[in-house]
């Protein structure tokens, strides 16, 4: 019989799960003007902490790239049309079936975040946004909030970040990371490593259910 190593997984939905970028980079009309976007937004977050509406974070971003504001209305209104990255949806179901709890820690409005996370295709225990929680990621509230609705300890909750600025804040709240770099983010000087660095999500399901 397969033993878990942990009880439940928090994830990063907008990253980790989905493949946001490709949206982002539609809607500015390039892949070099989405990346740009997306970089100054996740920059903008991390900086933020208390909760600002999502919506305007969008559009403050794109006017700092040189995009219309009108982007962020734009992207918002394709919300729905985000996919899950390639082996996501079969390692979640995987997961669920073992008995694992998942959960979402995103930082997004609570309207859009709900949107998001059904584009995943596999149903949340818990769904923790940035509206919700008050904060922005990597405000360690955020992922405490997570755990508190799982009903676990951080040392029996493994965190799915997607952006490296998560590795920032799992760290504060003793959270052991799994890090789904589909998009090759360059992490900050103070995160820290965690403990498996992956282009693909399926490593995950051995990370949790080992043996």
């Amino acid at each position: 019989m397969t033993s878990r190593r942990y009880d439940a997984v928090l994830f990063d939905l907008l990253t980790a799960l989905l493949d946001s970028w490709t949206l982002w980079n539609d809607v500015a009309g390039g892949a070099e003007a989405g990346r740009a976007w997306r970089a100054e937004y996740l920059r903008i977050t991390y900086r933020t902490g208390s909760y600002r509406p999502y919506e305007t974070l969008v559009a403050e971003a794109a006017d700092a790239v040189g995009l219309p504001r009108s982007v962020a209305d734009a992207l918002d209104a394709r919300y729905g049309e985000l996919q899950p990255w390639p082996g996501v949806t079969d390692t979640l179901r995987a997961l669920k079936d073992a008995g694992v709890r998942l959960g979402i820690v995103t930082n997004c409005s609570e309207r859009l975040g709900r949107v998001a996370a059904a584009c995943v295709g596999v149903p949340f225990d818990v769904v923790v946004t940035a509206e919700r929680a008050g904060v922005y990621k990597p405000d360690a509230r955020a992922y405490q909030l997570g755990l508190s609705e799982l009903g676990v300890v951080p040392e029996r909750c493994l965190f799915v970040a997607g952006s490296a600025y998560d590795l920032v804040g799992t760290a504060r709240v003793g959270l052991p990371t799994f890090w789904h770099d589909r998009v090759g983010m360059q992490a900050p000087p103070e995160a820290q490593p965690p403990l498996r660095h992956s282009a693909t999500i399926e490593p995950l399901h051995a990370l949790v259910l080992p043996g």
